[in-house]
This record gives structure tokens, sequence and C-alpha cells, in this order.
């Protein structure tokens, strides 16, 4: 195995358009032929299309313990790019691209993998980490095939540490409800939805502010506000959208109870497009996972502040790491990259993994 051969993988998966969004994807876009001819005929291939461009391709060769997990979905391009983005560009030790650190690099590796070597792999390749309303990792973890796997990888960029914690992700939609009017009457200070959005909001900060796990506060943000018509007509409708990223032990769902609540105009209405947990979630730990990392000799890393398909699968009851090419840091922006000596790190490591569990 080389690196020459693992950037061959990676040119050819960079060229394919993934971006979420659009997500204009299904079970049939080249993407996955070619991945499926790449495998070649020892593996079985197993295709889940959840509709809306959101696509799992289980690729299963023999009866392996362990799971890659890989996204092939990647932000959108960003214009003024130094280099093309749906091209793979090498300069000096970097390669650059849309999806080559977030995470076609992982994923290129383990194609090289399981294209020199005959030992039992699983990778669950899937298109809807980019975006709200995903649900490829989510329904795989409820089949019967998820619990065959003893330990997932999942490989998100972590400068090729095991990771075994990280904040989780919750997105939340409200919408408050007013009574419109005349700006003059003076109920507009009672009945304006953009008044009790905005007591909602600095209540919620407050909140937020106050809370403390072990010196880590939640990041909570307000991204969007949008209501009224006018300064002169009372707004009936006002909405926004927030996030917040919890700690490691730490439950979406209480976080969600307390800021709701917070709405003491009683006209909020509640959705919630995406809630991915912290790792570990509440009433989980990672003891398997560590003693995964320990019995393999990984270099460990701290926790981080991004969230990860992994603690779905922890939240499962399957023990799952975090592990790949890169730094998440280089992920998003405008020239995306890698390195080679990531590429070759994770290539080395993934390798010994595989022979491990044969």
């Amino acid at each position: 195995m080389n690196i020459n051969a693992v950037l061959s993988h990676l040119e050819s998966l960079v060229a394919f358009d993934t971006q979420n969004p659009p997500r204009s994807l299904d079970a049939a876009s080249p993407v996955f032929a070619w991945i499926s001819d790449t495998l070649g005929p020892g593996f079985a291939i197993e295709m889940t299309d959840h509709g809306q461009g959101r696509v799992s391709m289980l690729a299963l060769r023999g009866k392996p313990e362990l799971l890659f997990n890989v996204h092939l979905d990647t932000v959108p391009v960003v214009k003024g790019a130094k280099f093309p983005a749906l091209e793979m560009t090498r300069e000096g030790d970097r390669v650059y691209g849309r999806g080559t650190c977030d995470i076609k690099g992982a994923a290129a590796c383990l194609l090289e993998i399981a294209q020199t070597t005959d030992k039992p792999m699983a990778m669950l390749f899937t298109t809807d980490e980019e975006g709200a309303s995903g649900c490829c990792v989510a329904e795989f973890v409820k089949t019967e095939q998820a619990r065959s796997f003893r330990q997932v990888v999942v490989a998100e960029p972590t400068d090729c540490l095991a990771v075994l914690s990280h904040r989780g992700y919750l997105s939340v939609k409200g919408e408050f409800a007013g009574v419109s009017g005349h700006s003059s009457e003076p109920r507009a200070l009672a009945d304006n939805a953009l008044h009790k959005l905005s007591s909602w909001v600095a209540a919620a900060v407050e909140l937020a502010s106050q809370m403390d796990n072990d010196g880590r506060r939640p990041c909570f943000n307000v991204g969007e506000v949008h209501g009224g018509i006018k300064s002169n007509i009372i707004a009936d409708q006002a909405n926004l959208h927030w996030s917040a990223r919890l700690s490691p032990g730490e439950s979406n769902e209480d976080f969600l109870d307390q800021m709701t609540g917070l709405d003491s105009s009683d006209s909020a209405t509640w959705h919630v497009p995406f809630s991915g947990p912290p790792m570990p979630t509440g009433g989980h730990d990672t003891k398997q996972a560590q003693a995964f990392v320990d019995s393999h000799k990984l270099n460990a890393g701290s926790a981080v502040d991004f969230w990860t398909e992994a603690s779905l699968f922890a939240q499962a009851g399957i023990p799952a790491i975090v592990l790949g090419p890169g730094n998440i840091a280089q992920a998003h922006v405008q020239n995306e990259w890698v390195s080679l000596a990531q590429l070759q790190r994770a290539l080395e490591i993934y390798t010994q993994l595989v022979n491990s569990h044969a």
C-alpha cells in the first residue's frame, strides 16, 4: 500500500459532486457504482435509499466485528477558492479539494486497504451528515446488522488521534405568535410577537451563561431571527432558529425542556430539525471504547467541540471512537485540504485495525 494509490482514489472521490445542500443523490448516483467497482466482487453491497438524498451503502466482506463509518457528502463549494473545489490539487505536502479533509480522504484510505488485502472489512458510507434532517446512521443503528459490530470507527478529522468524547448538536426552530394592530395601541408591548421572542432570547442567553458542566458552558447561539412587516404594525409572528452544543454527559432533551420553558408568553411553538447527542450522552460511558483504544495502543485525543455521528452509535450501545486524517480547522473552509502525512498515518492505523480484527 502506498500514498499514491490513496491519492488516486481521492482524486476520483473529490470529482463526484456530493454537496449537501442540495444533496442531489440517490441509490443510482455514479459515486456508489464507482465505489462498488473499486471494492470488487469480494464485497457484498447493501443500499438503502431514505429519500431526499439520504443514502446508506454498507459494504461487507466476511464477518468483521469492526465497522468504519464515512460520510460522502460535503458542505457546499465556496466561491473564490484558489483551487478548483471538485478537483484534487496537490501542492507540496497538501492536497486540496472539497471533501479532502471532511472526509473523503479517510474513505480513500479505506478503499486502498480493501483493494490490497483480503481481510474481513465493513464500511458504512452515508450521504446526509452535512446538513439538516439526516437519518442514515440513526436508522442503521436500529437494524439487526448494526448489532453484529462490537466497535465503530467514525472517520472524522482528528489528526489521527482517537477521540472518545465530543459535544452534541441541537438545532431548534421557534415561532412566536402575536396579535397584529396599529403600533399606537399600548397593548403592543405585550402583544407584539417580536417582543415575546426578544424576551425569550434574553432569558435563554442568561440561563445558558449560568450553566456549567465542569467548567464547560453550553455553546448556545441564536443564528436567525425573522418577523414583522414594518415599524408601525404590531408583529403578529416572529421566528428564530437557534442551536446548542452540549458537553459530554449532558442531555439534549433536558436542555430543550429548560429552554422552551422560558417562554413566559406561552405563545411559542417549537420544532427540532436535528438533535445529535453529546458523546457520551447521559446514562452511557466510554469504558468499552477506551478498552479498544488501549488494546490497539492508539494515541488518544482530547474531547472536541464538534459533533459527529459516533454519538449515535454510542447512544445505541455500540462503542464508537472518532479517528481520521486532518484537522477540523481545515474542513468547511474555502480551500479545504489535508496533508499527505495525515493520509499516510490514517492508512497505517486503519490497516493495523483491519489486520487485528481479521
